[in-house]
């Protein structure tokens, strides 16, 4: 996430916890006085959000330092200290809920995709994140996915064609959906990567003679029906002249995800790496001197 973008969802978050001041810090802690606070973690998982840490602090209060003793990707557990911030105690103070607020989120996706990811490690296939993500925070939590080692689908609506159910219906069809999205792109000098969502072996059969898809999204498939689907794909190949990507999606588990896959796909996408985390739990605590 370019620091601009990131600087102005800062000032945002400040505004909504401080506005006209921290009255309950204000009212008791002296100006000049100057303290640490530490970054402890009470849960195990994978760390995230340290970099942008290191940004909301230098944006609410550049004079503060950070000691940092671990970075992102680290695997935590309860005891560890990420880093010390020595400032102002005001400053620390008021930093504190936000930053912890969004490291705890972008830990706890981290964390989610590190499990997923570390399942099927031996099988070649990769966990995507999907759209499916917090308001505004969408960079920071795809981030956090790579972080955990997963891999990120499309950011948004700009970076891929997608065409899902509801397109190829609204087209007329499978080969209308894809010709249109192909002649768009050369119309617009779009060098957009093209993906479909199919239901059925029929349509994975007219996706493939069309020539276009990059990718083929086998969409609400059981593992059965997947094995096959994967078959039907890497047999066409030749003919097709290149790698066709294969993903699996819709309603997988955690512990559904292996037997997605060893049937060969490629991704499996989970919407869960974003849209039900439980963050992972951690204080900014004052030392004391």
């Amino acid at each position: 996430m370019e620091k601009q973008e990131l600087r102005k969802l800062i000032a945002i978050w400040f505004e909504e916890d401080i506005r006209d001041g921290d009255h309950t810090s204000l009212s008791c802690i002296p100006a000049t006085q100057m303290g640490c606070q530490q970054l402890i973690i009470k849960d195990t998982g994978v760390l995230a959000g340290v970099e942008v840490a290191k940004e909301i602090i230098n944006y609410f209060d550049p004079e503060c330092r950070m000691e940092q003793l671990l970075e992102d990707g680290a695997l935590v557990k309860p005891g560890d200290i990420a880093f010390r911030v020595y400032g102002k105690e005001l400053s620390l103070l008021q930093i504190e809920r936000t930053m912890l607020n969004i490291m705890q989120r972008m830990s706890g996706v981290a964390t989610t995709a590190h499990r997923y990811q570390s399942l099927i490690e031996d099988t070649g296939c990769h966990v995507l994140d999907t759209r499916k993500t917090t308001p505004g925070l969408r960079y920071l939590e795809k981030e956090a996915v790579k972080i955990g080692g997963g891999m990120n689908h499309r950011i948004g609506l700009f970076d891929m064609i997608l065409l899902k159910d509801n397109h190829v219906d609204f087209a007329g069809g499978i080969t209308n959906a894809l010709t249109r999205a192909r002649d768009y792109c050369k119309e617009k000098g779009k060098d957009l990567r093209i993906e479909i969502e199919v239901r059925n072996e029929d349509e994975i059969r007219e996706a493939i003679s069309t020539g276009i898809p990059d990718r083929i999204m086998l969409d609400n498939f059981t593992p059965e029906r997947t094995k096959k689907a994967v078959e039907l794909i890497r047999s066409a190949e030749p003919e097709y002249g290149r790698h066709i990507e294969i993903e699996s999606s819709g309603g997988i588990t955690i512990d559904t995800i292996r037997d997605y896959a060893v049937c060969g796909v490629d991704f499996v996408s989970v919407g869960a790496l974003t849209h039900s985390v439980k963050s992972l739990d951690m204080s900014f605590k004052a030392v004391k001197a």
